[in-house]
């Protein structure tokens, strides 16, 4: 279980061009960038409410390749949340994932599964056209799996702040709000990683 402080992470993953970085920029920033462009790793911090005292909400973007196993595990050991992410219009998105969760049940144990908040997130929604998994579909993956499931769309703004302050609803030892502080808006760290 990670430390109890000031910080509460929160862990992005999913495949190359999902959509991670875009929900997350979409949140913190309120922008949309139409390019993709691969994300290594990418950090993001927005001050937050966190039993009525002042919290780095911490929100880690990582990479969409499974080159770096073991920054995955180093992410999925800090994190306190995690936010599974794919798209709508492609069934390889969410074939990609079910790795993943098994990293995380590995790393944090199943008898912790149920009490770390956990988001499958089916993005792209505004695709819809170009749809290959069906709502139902998701919402079936993620009661396999014994997470929360939601669909959204980073490029329309659809269900992107409630897809965090959910995910935030689901900690159960902390009292975590949305309630962001106005003279410290979101700030944005940069972090080069490099594998050991």
């Amino acid at each position: 279980m990670p430390e109890q402080s000031n910080d509460y992470r929160v862990v992005v993953f999913g495949a190359g061009g999902v959509g991670k970085s875009s929900l997350v920029l979409r949140f913190v920033k309120g922008t949309f960038r139409e390019s993709y462009i691969p994300t290594i790793e990418d950090t993001y911090r927005q001050v937050i409410n966190s039993n009525k005292n002042i919290c780095n909400l911490e929100i880690t973007d990582t990479t969409g390749s499974h080159q770096f196993p073991a920054m995955q595990r180093l992410s999925i050991s800090k994190g306190h949340a995690f936010i599974l992410v794919y798209s709508i219009t492609s069934r390889q998105s969410l074939e990609e994932l079910r790795p993943i969760w098994e990293v995380i049940r590995e790393v944090k144990g199943a008898n912790e599964l149920p009490h770390i908040p956990i988001m499958l997130v089916g993005n792209k929604c505004d695709e819809s056209e170009n749809r290959e998994i069906s709502q139902a579909e998701g919402e079936a993956e993620a009661a396999q799996w014994g997470c929360h499931f939601m669909e959204t769309s980073a490029k329309t703004n659809y269900n992107v702040k409630e897809l965090f302050q959910d995910l935030l609803n689901l900690e159960k030892n902390r009292n975590i709000s949305l309630q962001l502080e106005k003279s410290q808006r979101t700030r944005k760290i940069r972090e080069k990683c490099s594998v050991m």
